[in-house]
């Protein structure tokens, strides 16, 4: 038996829609299903509104996925009061790769998405005071900070999403048989400092690398 259609008075309001409030079903949405079920379709489909409704506050899926990467930078917390300035900046690319990390869906969509939300201009804010506490010349971290999320970026989307350790074995197998066969003296000649050091530790020294870089690098007048 069917039910009795329903007046419109009798249905209860839906509440007012709000960049808000699709940050936070895409957030869910995120954490439940994926980055690739964050569409304006899905959205609709849960606020229980049409996709056109949606385009008033985000013109599209990019632009959704940088307000939800805004969202998350939120989740990063406060700079560490306690090292100098080159260990709490190293601290802070940490938190945001972690970040990434995850939520590896996001991390790969974060190389070309373009955040510009309060949060991303606070880590960007945060960035430059640190460089700035070390003297670091302004030009020169105003085109590092650049260099040191592209990098941190990079890292969280070349791990994301499911790694096949038979494919790292394979390169690890071509390394160590090119070594061997002298074929390739440069590599023979570093062996296995090619693939030692541990995942954080790799990062740690690519980020003193890059910081050592940016404050004696001169940017081209």
């Amino acid at each position: 038996m069917n039910a009795a259609p329903r007046s419109r008075r009798e249905r209860p309001a839906k509440p007012a829609l709000s960049l808000e409030g699709i940050v936070a079903t895409a957030l869910t949405v995120l954490h439940t299903e994926g980055l690739g079920k964050v569409t304006m379709r899905r959205l609709a489909q849960e606020l229980d509104t049409g996709p056109a409704s949606l385009y008033v506050y985000v013109r599209n899926t990019d632009e959704l996925h940088a307000a939800v990467l805004d969202e998350l930078l939120g989740t990063l917390g406060p700079v560490s009061t306690e090292g100098d300035w080159r260990e709490r900046l190293e601290q802070q690319l940490f938190a945001y790769t972690r970040m990434l990390f995850d939520h590896p869906d996001l991390a790969r969509s974060a190389l070309t998405v373009r955040p510009r939300g309060p949060h991303y201009l606070n880590l960007i804010e945060t960035l430059l005071a640190l460089l700035d506490e070390g003297e670091v010349a302004r030009d020169r971290a105003a085109w590092g900070v650049d260099v040191l999320l592209q990098h941190a970026t990079a890292t969280a989307a070349e791990h994301a999403g499911d790694e096949r350790p038979e494919e790292w074995h394979a390169v690890i197998r071509a390394l160590r048989e090119t070594s061997a066969a002298g074929t390739h003296p440069h590599i023979a000649a570093v062996g296995e400092t090619l693939l030692s050091g541990q995942p954080e530790e790799r990062l740690s020294w690519a980020f003193q690398a890059l910081i050592t870089g940016i404050e004696r690098t001169a940017v081209p007048s």
